[in-house]
């Protein structure tokens, strides 16, 4: 995604391949916040945006308290996790086609189930229902589901998924979105649906486990030039200018 974030995210990025959570945390924050007040040089994040490029502000902002969570920093997850329901709600000022705004509220959604502040279950229905009534949108739900704004809410599920997993795609498009894209609301609102059922879960896992994956980035299976010192994995993640184990998201070397 290309944003303004100041190279905090390839920060980030860095101190989860060290396992220093708590530091990934403060390093996706200030890359929330970069991108919340200047997305790109052509966004006000103010005004209505067709891509909703301020989201990936937004997604930063859930995957920083994921990571404080991760830590053991419970406070500043949840401390993180208000603040981004706060910025999603004042967003929707802003964001104003509806199908957006549900987007807005399925943000809000995963920030409860992040930091632990409310009832999960009714704000993902309310997602739910924010997608089903929805006018239908000449550009097709498939298009709203590709924009940065949904791309950045599908991220932290994404990364935390695959934690658990081997590194591998553990949520897929097919995962989040409905069978029919003729049925723009139900197509829609079947991400906050699966979000309900499996996010809390996965949440809980990568807590317990004390680890976080890095995003997928660019991969390469079975190279000849990198081995991972860590696992011994010779498939790669590109990420964020970061070159990592596929498999562990420690750093890995050339052979």
């Amino acid at each position: 995604m290309s944003t303004s974030d100041g190279g905090h995210r390839g920060e980030a990025v860095a101190a989860i391949a060290e396992r220093d959570y708590e530091t990934a945390g403060d390093r996706y924050t200030r890359a929330g916040r970069r991108v919340l007040a200047d997305p790109r040089p052509d966004i006000d994040p103010f005004e209505p945006d067709p891509k909703g490029w301020v989201g990936v502000g937004v997604g930063y902002l859930a995957t920083a308290a994921v990571c404080y969570r991760v830590a053991g920093a419970s406070k500043r997850a949840t401390r993180r996790s208000v603040e981004g329901i706060a910025v999603a709600r004042d967003l929707a000022a802003g964001l104003n086609r509806p199908v957006q705004r549900a987007c807005l509220a399925e943000f809000v959604a995963d920030f409860r189930a992040i930091g632990d502040t409310g009832d999960v279950a009714a704000a993902y229905a309310e997602a739910a229902d924010a997608y089903e009534s929805s006018p239908p949108d000449e550009r097709g739900p498939q298009y709203w589901g590709t924009t940065p704004l949904f791309e950045a809410a599908a991220a932290p599920i994404k990364q935390v998924a695959r934690t658990l997993d081997n590194g591998e795609i553990a949520v897929t498009w097919e995962d989040l979105h409905g069978p029919d894209p003729a049925d723009p609301g139900a197509f829609l609102a079947a991400r906050p649906n699966y979000k309900r059922q499996r996010f809390p879960g996965l949440l809980e896992r990568v807590t317990e486990s004390g680890v976080l994956a890095a995003p997928r980035g660019t991969t390469e299976y079975s190279t000849d030039h990198h081995r991972c010192p860590d696992c011994g994995s010779t498939d790669v993640n590109w990420a964020a200018g970061n070159t990592l184990c596929m498999r562990c998201s420690r750093p890995t070397k050339p052979q």
